[in-house]
């Protein structure tokens, strides 16, 4: 895992693009805080820059650096979630301008992954994570159902799991406004 960890370090570094496993999919992925790389991500994806993407942190401290405030709840849906919870948080500071939704949120979870909380701890920034499909194709269970063409577009492919066959899911989404209000996007 170290050896996996050092080269995806030095793709996200040189703003390069990454297929790597996380605590639910297979995620693409890059520097959240680069325009450029996040750019790229939506080209592989074909996905619209008006959509926003999800962002994961490797700590609470990194988490808080890029909140304007913490809503309430957060902490205690993230404490009691039975699964990956990704919350979409207001007025997110500090991350790509096309990370982030039109009215400034952007989804942030918390990752519990050991690859991935390792890798964005030493990066010291949060990291992009979105399916590894084409935007509007159905999201690859493992990642013996990703598309070549993702594939072949991409800087670095994490050489972890890959054999894995068990079919993951995406994480249960959740919108918190700044007054308490709380949407469920995803279950």
């Amino acid at each position: 895992m170290t050896a996996e960890i050092h080269k995806a370090l030095e793709v996200l570094k040189s703003g390069g693009v990454l297929l790597y496993p996380t605590d639910t999919i297979w995620g693409i992925g890059c520097d959240a805080t680069s325009k450029d790389a996040v750019e790229r991500v939506l080209q592989i994806k074909r996905r619209p820059e008006s959509k926003s993407l999800i962002v994961l942190v490797s700590d609470d401290n990194m988490l808080l650096r890029h909140l304007h405030t913490m809503p309430p709840f957060a902490d205690e849906l993230m404490e009691y979630a039975s699964g990956p919870l990704t919350i979409v948080y207001p007025r997110v500071t500090g991350i790509a301008g096309n990370v982030l939704a039109g009215d400034g949120s952007a989804g942030i979870r918390l990752v519990r992954d050991e690859f991935c909380r390792k890798l964005i701890s030493a990066f010291r920034k949060p990291v992009v994570s979105t399916s590894a499909n084409v935007s509007g194709a159905a999201a690859p269970r493992n990642f013996s159902e990703i598309d070549s063409l993702i594939l072949q577009q991409v800087d670095y492919v994490v050489n972890l799991r890959q054999h894995e066959k068990a079919l993951s899911r995406p994480s249960a989404v959740v919108k918190l406004g700044e007054k308490g209000e709380i949407k469920i996007i995803r279950k």
